[in-house]
């Protein structure tokens, strides 16, 4: 669909934007200002913090470090106190005399590393955090992540995630996660700026994000800033660290189902520093000495460098390679995997303009082989991505980014070749995709008065995509039709194609999309946010399962396949009490999504050249309340998480005729869940043990059931209730984990630890299916209950040196 409809109501918001733009720069004026700007890093290692508070005392102006931990503030001449602070690091303060511009790079320290020292918190950073016009944002910090006790002992980024409001997954044993009622598709995955389009190690068991090369985590739910783009439900922005710039150092974990090690120190000198690591599962040696012709295994490869070449300018080179091997019985082979690379610039012009080149490169492929059939079949999906982002840091009331992107897609959906000259498989190749995604936006943080600030901001995308290859036409221009007679729809009657040379767009589309949240201080201790964000996906997950698999196949919009377009309403109010100990947050929001493709019964994605033909057209809708409460300080810190929410589909007939996916009505999703909690506890009884809990519980999922059964030449076949009427059982379990530091490696640069950890510790037999069939002896239909996971103790020893 071409918005142009959409264009008038986005030029009034772009003139509404520069008006604001303006009124800010008229705010400077008449007052002589200096600007303090810097970089913030680690003491102990030299890596960069994100979202460091930087503030001047008595004052509320101050800012957050950005991604690769600058900071710049503006403010009248005069002498302050500057305070920096970040969670789990002690508190610097600074007295500065701002009578010129001044550069400042600070060091702060863990409270770890500090002996016997006199912690101050400032009131101004928690203000900051209360006033800052973000919302719909989680940031885990890595410690907090590898305190959660996981499945099989790995600590896992995406499991944490799901431990927290308005995030689940759909189930154990399946990959993905989900967002606000969204689909797996639906999530914009980067890590190091690079596209990860499966997130998945052993088909959801563990994830693909090591820990220990893990610097920052980002999760947008909503709010989304206009620098991103190209899903509608969620942002999960993962960095790696930059490695350690100031002593070589190891750290690794030997556990019962994989173990890794991580190797950082500086090169080039002082100039720069390097980060290398490796995880490796070793079930497939475990199969093999146990006399299983079975083969399971992952891997994973995380590398990073940087160079300082002067103070304002420094290049990052990053990556991540990983695998997954599956050989069952030598009947078939699967192995799929992620690859990406990036190459970045940063480069600070002045004290107040700070920007970042990236050429970013993303890969995700499959190979399948069949030995019974002698042929094998391969899959990808490629993009090359060029980004330029700015920072502007006017005074400060006010900052703006603005930045342009380039994305070129390359999708091969499959390729199907014989692997010997006596195999009756003859070759065969989908037609493969190409695609060009582009994006420019302008985003202000803007403090309009000493309570209220505003973040607002504009995108504009457009989606090309590109020829190379034949476009079937069908009869009416309808790929699917109803059959009234049958009551079915079938595929549409093709009645030609059309060629299109690689220089030739088939199909462009363009979107305005506007983002906008703002903030209001009530008092010290709390706030009320509210926010709107609309957002446009051009690509497609083409899946009809529950989860992300590995033969998921990714489509571009085109002719027949419409971008999925989002609005998402939010309001929240956020508290601190109790001087701070705790926290509150209470958000409220609704999703709407337009273009949401769904499957006609029977349909056939696999190997599917006309993927048209299989689909409809329809809408989405979520809808939720989500409670947080958090224990931020003492001996015992977590949080108690709470999302009763709604996520429904609708699909009606349109223009193929027919009632459409369940008469047209509207359906539950594969991933609505009702109801999730989780109690999630970390308590430090001294410095050398240390316990940790998880609680959770979730309405089951939904399903479609049998709800009748016909006969037929003595063979006895269900009917179905319309489609995810029902639900699996509601879903429990409890974790537990305790971790022992010997007295031994205390004060010393090395350090041990023993994780012992219990996931599912009183044993629930949670559903991950219920399917139903003929007994082949009675002859009676019956229910088969399927669970993953019962109890599942695991062994793990970390260390560092």
């Amino acid at each position: 669909m071409n918005n142009k409809k959409a264009v008038s109501p986005a030029i009034k918001t772009t003139i509404w934007l520069l008006w604001l733009f303006f009124l800010g720069c008229m705010l400077t004026f008449g007052q002589e200002s200096h600007t303090i700007s810097g970089t913030i890093t680690d003491k102990s290692n030299g890596e960069t913090l994100f979202g460091a508070s930087v503030f001047l005392m008595g004052t509320t102006i101050g800012g957050i470090t950005n991604e690769y931990g600058f900071y710049s503030i503006t403010a009248p001449e005069g002498e302050y106190v500057l305070n920096i602070s970040y969670m789990g690091y002690t508190d610097v303060n600074i007295k500065i005399n701002l009578n010129q511009d001044i550069k400042r790079d600070v060091e702060i320290a863990e409270f770890s590393t500090e002996l016997q020292e006199v912690v101050i918190t400032a009131e101004e950073p928690e203000r900051a955090i209360l006033r800052k016009p973000e919302m719909s944002v989680v940031k885990m910090n890595v410690s907090t992540i590898k305190q959660t006790p996981v499945v099989l002992g790995e600590v896992d980024v995406l499991k944490s995630l799901q431990l927290l409001p308005g995030v689940t997954n759909n189930g154990e044993g399946t990959g993905g996660f989900h967002v606000r009622g969204g689909a797996q598709d639906q999530n914009l995955v980067l890590l190091d700026e690079a596209i990860i389009y499966n997130t998945s190690h052993m088909f959801g068991f563990f994830s693909v994000f090591n820990a220990d090369a893990i610097k920052d985590v980002k999760l947008y739910k909503g709010g989304i800033p206009a620098r991103f783009g190209g899903r509608v439900s969620s942002v999960l922005d993962i960095r790696q660290k930059d490695g350690n710039r100031k002593n070589y150092a190891l750290t690794g974990g030997i556990g019962l189902i994989s173990s890794r090690l991580t190797a950082e120190g500086p090169v080039f000198g002082d100039k720069g520093s390097f980060l290398i690591a490796g995880r490796r599962s070793y079930v497939d040696f475990i199969l093999a000495a146990a006399g299983e012709d079975n083969r399971v295994s992952f891997y994973d490869l995380n590398l990073k460098t940087n160079y300082r070449i002067n103070r304002n300018n420094k290049l990052f080179l990053s990556g991540y390679f990983g695998r997954d091997a599956f050989d069952f019985a030598g009947i078939f082979e699967n192995s799929y995997g992620n690859g990406s690379g990036n190459l970045r610039w940063n480069h600070i012009f002045n004290d107040r303009l700070f920007s970042n080149l990236s050429a970013i490169y993303s890969r995700y492929d499959y190979d399948l082989n069949f030995d019974q059939d002698d042929f094998e079949w391969v899959s990808s999906i490629t993009n090359y991505n060029l980004k330029y982002d700015m920072k502007y840091y006017l005074n400060d009331k006010f900052s703006l980014d603005f930045g342009v992107n380039g994305i070129y897609y390359d999708f091969d959906p499959g390729q199907i070749a014989p692997t010997s000259e006596t195999s009756p498989i003859n070759p065969f190749s989908l037609d493969q995709k190409r695609a060009l995604e582009g994006g420019v936006y302008l985003n202000a943080e803007h403090k309009l008065t000493d309570r209220l600030t505003a973040q607002y901001g504009l995108r504009y995308s457009t989606f090309s995509r590109l020829g190379g290859q034949p476009i079937t036409q069908y009869e009416n221009g309808l790929p699917v039709v109803y059959n009234s007679a049958l009551g079915i729809y079938e595929r549409g009657v093709a009645i030609g194609e059309t060629d299109f040379a690689r220089s030739e767009s088939i199909h462009t589309y363009d979107n305005f999309e506007p983002r906008i949240s703002l903030a209001y201080l009530l008092n010290e201790d709390s706030s009320v946010k509210a926010g709107f964000s609309r957002a446009a996906q051009y690509i497609h997950l083409l899946s009809n399962t529950s989860s992300v698999t590995p033969l998921d196949v990714w489509t571009p919009s085109g002719s027949f396949i419409e971008p999925q377009v989002s609005n998402q309403y939010a309001l929240g109010y956020f508290r601190n009490f109790l001087d701070k100990e705790y926290s509150l947050e209470v958000e409220a929001y609704y999703k709407t999504v337009d273009n949401r493709i769904d499957y006609i019964d029977g349909s056939e994605l696999i190997g599917q050249n006309t993927i048209e033909t299989e689909i409809l057209n329809g809408e989405m809708r979520a809808y939720g309340l989500e409670f947080l409460l958090r224990k931020n300080e003492g001996a015992l810190t977590g949080w108690l998480a709470y999302t009763l929410s709604k996520s429904e589909q609708r699909t009606p007939g349109g223009a193929a005729g027919g009632p459409g996916i369940n008469n047209g009505d509207w359906y539950n999703t594969f991933f609505d869940r009702t109801h999730d909690i989780s109690l999630t506890a970390a308590y430090k009884l001294n410095d050398q043990w240390s316990f940790g809990s998880n609680l959770v519980f979730q309405t089951g999922r939904p399903v479609t059931y049998p709800n009748g059964q016909y006969r037929y030449e003595d063979l006895s076949i269900a009917s179905y209730a319309p489609r995810n009427s029902d639900r699996l059982p509601a879903y429990h379990r409890v974790d537990a984990s305790i971790t022992f530091s010997p007295k031994k490696y205390q004060n010393k640069r090395f350090k041990g630890e023993w994780v012992l950890s219990v996931y599912n510790l009183y044993h629930r037999k949670n559903a991950a299916s219920i399917s139903f069939g003929q007994n082949l002896e009675t002859g009676a239909n019956e229910a088969t209950r399927t669970a993953i996971f019962g109890i599942l103790p695991s062994f793990t020893y970390n260390f560092k040196f």
